[in-house]
This record gives structure tokens, sequence and C-alpha cells, in this order.
């Protein structure tokens, strides 16, 4: 079969440089889903908002036919696309996430900003798309592979190395900066915080601890206590880093 392709704006990004930022021939030489045939070059499922073929929607099962146009679009931050098929039965209007073990920090950070994020260092690929599919988590990871797994439906491919870039990709992304709820989550083990009567606690804190601090949190799972200490200054400060939206927004 002879096809016509093209990936449009950040799918590129997946792709060989040969094949970047525009329509180019391609010869499939076997019966294939358009699920298949996209995620061969590289580019996860999850990346993918629309598809259409000779100018109709269609969905991932779709059989790929002779002469087929094919193309591809990442997701629409400005444009109304409702009318047409989407790939998925719904958005997660619950944002919550699952972490693949190499992005630790991310997790961290974004438990700081009052995210829901399951995150452990031992998960292995199968464990993180049985938890996003159970759970309806969307599934942050820099392993394409992890992504092409049938069963995730919600995911994104982070593409920043550093901590605070992928951060604020993950809220551009998301459109999460109205959602930030800092220090409501444990950093340490995802719970929820809430407050605490001193009395009830007194005999876990330190004698300066003690004198100099009246209001508590604590961690609603493990039970990790949190207050304003100096600690909390430089947490602020992070804060206000990560969620500084870039010009480029």
């Amino acid at each position: 079969m002879k096809l016509k392709l093209r990936f449009y704006a950040e799918l590129s990004d997946f792709l060989k440089k040969d094949y970047r930022l525009r329509e180019f021939d391609y010869h499939c030489h076997r019966r294939t889903s358009v699920k298949d045939l996209i995620e061969s070059f590289g580019v996860p499922h999850t990346e993918v908002e629309l598809i259409l073929v000779n100018g109709i929607s269609v969905d991932f099962s779709y059989i790929v036919k002779d002469h087929d146009r094919i193309s591809v679009y990442p997701e629409f931050e400005s444009v109304d696309i409702s009318p047409l098929i989407r790939l998925r039965p719904s958005p997660l209007r619950n944002t919550k996430f699952v972490i693949d073990a190499n992005l630790g920090t991310l997790a961290r950070y974004l438990r700081l900003l009052g995210f829901d994020c399951l995150y452990r260092n031992d998960y292995d690929d199968q464990t993180v798309a049985r938890i996003s599919r159970d759970e309806h988590r969307i599934v942050l990871t820099r392993d394409r592979a992890l992504l092409q797994q049938k069963i995730i439906t919600h995911g994104y491919f982070v593409r920043e190395i550093k901590p605070r870039l992928q951060v604020k990709s993950i809220l551009n992304r998301f459109d999460l900066y109205g959602s930030v709820r800092p220090f409501s989550r444990c950093t340490h083990c995802n719970g929820r915080l809430e407050d605490i009567d001193k009395q009830k606690i007194i005999d876990r804190l330190e004698p300066l601890t003690k004198k100099y601090y009246e209001e508590f949190l604590i961690c609603t799972e493990c039970q990790q206590l949190y207050w304003q200490g100096s600690h909390h200054q430089r947490a602020q400060k992070l804060v206000k880093d990560l969620i500084t939206q870039s010009s480029e927004r």
C-alpha cells in the first residue's frame, strides 16, 4: 500500500529528521491499524488527539487502505474540535497522575503543588500501565515504549530533562495553573495534609520546634508532620518558581 502521512506540530519530535514537518510517502507492506502505523514511527498513541484519513476523522482501530492520506495531530490548545470524533470517550476531568520510576523529583514537585501523583521508585512498566487503567490516571514518563501499551489511554511523554522545566511543561499541557494548591499533599507519600492540634503531637516535637511553632499539618496517610520552619520559606520560593508562567505560554 502506498500512503501519504503528515505528523503535525510537536509530534514531529518523535520522528526521524526526513519525516518532520512535511507530508511524506510511505509504503506499507502489511495490513495494519492506524494506531499501529502511527506507533511504528515512534509516536505514542497517548500523544495523539485527532487523526484524519482523507479528511475524515477516524479512531485508532481504523485499518489503513491503499492511497490513504493520513494526518495526525497532537492536542489542540486553542481550536475547538469537539464536533469531530475524538480518540477517547472522554478527557480526565479530575487530573491525577501515575509517574514512572525515573521521574522521582517531578513527582515530589507536583505533590508540592497539590497534585495527586502516585510514584514509587520500584514501579515497573506493567504496574504503571495497570494503575493508569484501573485508577484513570495520566501516565507521565520519558519511556515511549511504556506509552505504547494499549491499556494506557491518557499519557504524556515528558520531553524536558530538568525537573523544574518538566513541571512547567505539564502545567501548560494540561492547563493546571488554576488547580495549583500548594502544601495540600505530602511530598513523601502523596497523602492529603490536614491541620492538627499541637497538643496531639506534642510528644513528637523537638524542643525548639515545640517552643517556637504553633501550627502544624499532618499527612493522613504516613503521619509526616509539617510546619512553617526555615524549610518552608525555601519551599515557598520553589513553588513560586514552578508556577511562574513563561512568556512562551
